[in-house]
């Protein structure tokens, strides 16, 4: 029984949604490093330390943790896909990707007059 369970399991996790419920586990040290990277790479001043960089991303996931588990699945499937084809996944980035669409949902729908 415990072996056709597992398998089962094994099994579904391919076809589970990329949101499962809870928020995703990203390495904000590597983000934030790549980002200084990026920065000396185009010759400019990195926007932040790395150390501040982990700081707001470890603030963004604090802020994105109650918003992620109100959040549907297809909103948060959207923007979690959304970032990785960016290259750009963060906290920060998921947090304001879920505020946007939240905002389009709530905002009033202007009527074309034509």
């Amino acid at each position: 029984m415990k072996r056709a369970f597992l398998l089962f399991t094994v099994l579904l996790l391919p076809f589970t949604p990329l949101a499962f419920g809870r928020v995703p586990q990203l390495n904000v040290k590597a983000i934030c490093k790549a980002r200084s990277v990026d920065a000396k790479i185009m010759q400019s001043t990195p926007d932040q330390s790395v150390a501040d960089c982990m700081r707001d991303e470890e603030a963004a996931k604090q802020d994105l943790s109650p918003v992620w588990a109100s959040t549907s699945v297809p909103t948060r499937n959207l923007c979690e896909s959304d970032t990785r084809a960016l290259g750009t996944t963060s906290y920060l980035d998921l947090l304001t990707c879920i505020q946007m669409a939240e905002y389009l949902k709530s905002a009033p729908q202007k009527k074309t007059g034509k």
